[in-house]
């Protein structure tokens, strides 16, 4: 039951990303390099490809609400920063509930700007590992903002700073590497330690935060013991 949670927030995430994307940019991907991007990612998320179809026709009807995209900041019980990121159609709700899930698990919302300096705004790309090396991509790609490369059982992973995202996007496709997925992330620059029992407390609410229906992610400064 879990994983197919799991799977379910997956495509719901994938569904709002489909409509933000539809909205900005149009709904052929041919055109659209974020909804190309998004599809991508629907595809390495096993999302049926009716799924990807159904959110695109949706997305351009007229009739269809935007979602805009709200970035939440606050601490943890035991001063670990967290970094919500929201995709909402109803941005008081999502304020209130954001904010109902710190106040009752010993966290505190924060004003904007309070943590994210904290975290490293990053980009990745995985791409067909296919008689690709990779030293060469390394080298290759460093002028385009690449600063890591490395190759795990799923393909070929390249890191860049966020605003470097579409230029990497453009590049590879133009010089027709085969993009099997690609995200963003905000990497803490400094992880904290806690003790196990605190390290329940703030996973309690981090979790409690991700099963909203308007959290795309969560991030935070904890390093995560088994």
């Amino acid at each position: 039951m879990k994983r197919w949670s799991a799977m379910a927030k997956t495509f719901t995430r994938i569904g709002k990303d489909i409509v933000m994307s539809v909205k900005e940019g149009g709904s052929d991907p041919n055109n659209n390099s974020r909804l190309r991007a998004v599809i991508q990612n629907a595809k390495a998320a096993n999302m049926p490809k009716e799924n990807v179809e159904r959110a695109i026709k949706k997305a351009s009807d007229k009739n269809t609400g935007d979602f805009k995209e709200v970035l939440f900041e606050g601490y943890a019980p035991h001063g670990i920063a967290v970094l919500v990121e929201t995709a909402t159609d109803n941005n008081n709700r999502t304020v209130a509930n954001i904010r109902s899930y710190f106040n009752k698990l010993n966290g505190s919302l924060g004003t904007t700007g309070s943590v994210e300096f904290m975290f490293d705004h990053s980009c990745n790309f995985r791409i067909n590992p296919n008689d690709h090396e990779v030293d060469e991509i390394e080298l290759e790609f460093i002028d385009y903002g690449v600063e890591e490369v490395f190759k795990d059982e799923d393909g070929i992973v390249l890191y860049a700073p966020f605003e470097y995202y579409g230029i990497i996007q453009k590049e590879l496709e133009k010089r027709n590497f085969e993009i099997l997925s690609s995200d963003f992330e905000r990497i803490p620059q400094v992880i904290k330690r806690l003790s196990i029992d605190k390290q329940k407390e703030v996973l309690q609410l981090i979790e409690k935060i991700e099963d909203d229906e308007d959290v795309q992610n969560v991030y935070h400064s904890m390093e995560i013991k088994n």
